[in-house]
């Protein structure tokens, strides 16, 4: 294992390079896998192509190795990227490229007519790349574009810790797309407090990649895996939608990091043979994107015995993730909701009241998190969507309004996090979480998940509807006397919530639809239920 001779060892592609060893895979995928010597020799290529102009490279596809190809590229010009997954609708794309402003469009995959449209109108060059070799230019053949190439003129290049490393798109109330410009030190931050956290041993580790590249949670096992010259071992859009093919790609995955989000595990543990057998080297779970239920925890450590459960926690404007708490057995048969952890070192998190983000709340207390320190992001793109949610502090920090809720355990310090302020509805005078809702409904018996949704009428919300899956589809008609699930869950509800809080409708259904991120898609779900 040797760094590359070009590399500048203080950067994160440097480190990258300096990692590998250049005979193992770097990225798997359903449709092939590169080396870390093809990986680098390929991303080399591409950054010739490019050349080492500021604006940022937009990356498009669906995880296939040449969209890592495109990353270490920017990475080694210190160009941001934007990852832009094959889901997202051309016109959400097009509001994408006006705001982050691309000068190139990397192509792990022929983007879609009205998506080459928008990229035309944009004035965005366009490179092509073969899945797993280099460019595919209409003019110049595989075996041309696979030739040895000069020595890229631009690059590696020292980056500025304050310039983007990459922009993500997340969505507000609005609906709108907003860009989020990571800076350079704030991912090289969470990166260097996610390697200390879990000590993961060099050239050795495989991780999974559920989420697409264009949501931020898989940041974390794409600089996982290759910061410590580990294995991506990614999921394509066909397997996440097929378990059958999920699990025959999962059997013979040798995992040991396994990073999602709780939704998609909860989908597995669908499968009996979901365990320990299927998964040996398996060494830990790491969450975060959403809340970790306390069954899952519990399913997971009992057909997983000895792998770590972790839960982490951190909006998109702050770079993954900034705490995190290791599950103990003890801690998930309490049955209580699940602490989030703790803050990394140079993280400051506190409880603010609802008329002042800077009036700091004493532990114990419930109220909107906000983040201070070196991985929350500058602001928005475009600047004005959002602004007010991040604040700067009078000691020249940048802190970040999450909209979270939650309190600080006055006994231990650990973060809770109770849902979304978005996600707290005023039904009929009566002020009402829907988090809470869903985990009285998970913890059902016979029931092995759940989501609650607001109806409104008017503009306002009119009554709860909630959807669980259970049982048997198939099962033969039940005996005489027994009650259906849907019956079971009213009366299990009822003995735990007032009755402005009950649902008045629950439907059965055979699964909840994810989002290619891997959460709950609860625009689709509504239309499931009409």
């Amino acid at each position: 294992m040797s760094p590359s001779p070009d590399a500048d060892r203080g950067s994160l592609f440097a480190c990258i390079a300096a990692a590998s060893d250049r005979s193992r895979p770097a990225v798997v995928a359903g449709d092939g896998a590169l080396t870390y010597a093809q990986l680098l020799d390929r991303a080399r290529h591409l950054a010739f192509r490019l050349g080492s102009v500021d604006a940022p490279v937009l990356i498009y596809g669906n995880k296939q190795p040449a969209m890592v190809v495109g990353i270490v590229a920017a990475l080694r010009l210190a160009r941001p990227y934007v990852p832009v997954d094959a889901s997202i609708p051309p016109a959400r794309v097009a509001r994408m490229l006006a705001a982050a402003r691309p000068a190139d469009a990397v192509l792990a995959q022929p983007a879609p007519p009205a998506l080459a449209r928008e990229l035309a109108t944009h004035g965005v060059r366009t490179i092509v790349l073969d899945p797993l070799a280099a460019e595919l230019d209409a003019d110049q053949g595989l075996e041309a574009a696979a030739r040895p190439c000069p020595a890229p003129a631009a690059g590696p290049r020292q980056a500025n810790p304050e310039a983007p490393a990459y922009v993500l798109f997340t969505s507000g109330t609005t609906g709108e797309p907003k860009g989020v410009p990571i800076p350079h030190a704030a991912l090289r931050h969470f990166t260097d407090w996610l390697l200390a956290t879990h000590a993961f041993v060099p050239s050795t580790e495989t991780f999974l990649n559920q989420a697409p590249f264009s949501f931020d949670l898989s940041v974390m096992d794409l600089y996982g895996a290759l910061l410590t010259g580990g294995t991506l071992f990614a999921l394509g859009r066909e397997e996440l939608a097929d378990m059958r093919a999920l699990f025959r790609r999962l059997d013979g995955a040798r995992l040991t990091v396994w990073v999602s989000t709780p939704s998609f595990a909860r989908l597995c543990l669908a499968e009996p043979r979901f365990a320990q057998s299927m998964l040996p080297a398996l060494r830990r779970f790491l969450f975060c994107g959403e809340t970790l239920p306390v069954d899952v925890v519990q399913a997971l450590q009992q057909r997983f015995p000895g792998v770590e459960v972790w839960n982490m926690y951190g909006p998109t404007e702050t770079t993954v993730a900034v705490t995190a708490v290791r599950i103990t057995a003890a801690m998930a048969a309490s049955g209580c909701p699940l602490s989030v952890g703790y803050p990394a070192p140079g993280i400051d998190v506190w409880i603010a009241a609802p008329d002042d983000p800077l009036r700091i709340l004493p532990h114990g207390s419930y109220g909107e998190i906000v983040i201070a320190g070196p991985q929350v992001a500058s602001g928005y793109l475009p600047p004005h969507a959002g602004a007010a949610a991040f604040i700067a502090l009078p000691d020249g920090r940048r802190a970040y309004r999450t909209g979270d809720l939650g309190w600080i355990d006055p006994d231990d310090g650990a973060l809770a996090c109770a849902g979304r302020l978005d996600r707290q509805i005023k039904l009929h005078g009566y002020r009402i979480e829907l988090e809470e809702i869903e985990a009285r409904l998970r913890a059902v018996p016979g029931v092995t998940d759940g989501a609650v949704l607001a109806v409104e009428r008017d503009g306002r919300p009119d009554h709860l509807v909630a959807a669980v899956v259970g049982g048997d589809a198939d099962a033969p008609p039940l005996p005489e006397g027994a009650r259906p699930l849907v019956q079971v869950v009213r009366a299990a509800l009822a003995e735990w919530l007032p009755d402005y809080a009950l649902p008045r409708l629950v439907r059965r259904v055979r699964a909840l639809p994810l989002t290619p991120n891997g959460k709950i898609d609860r625009r689709a779900l509504r239309e499931m239920l009409g």
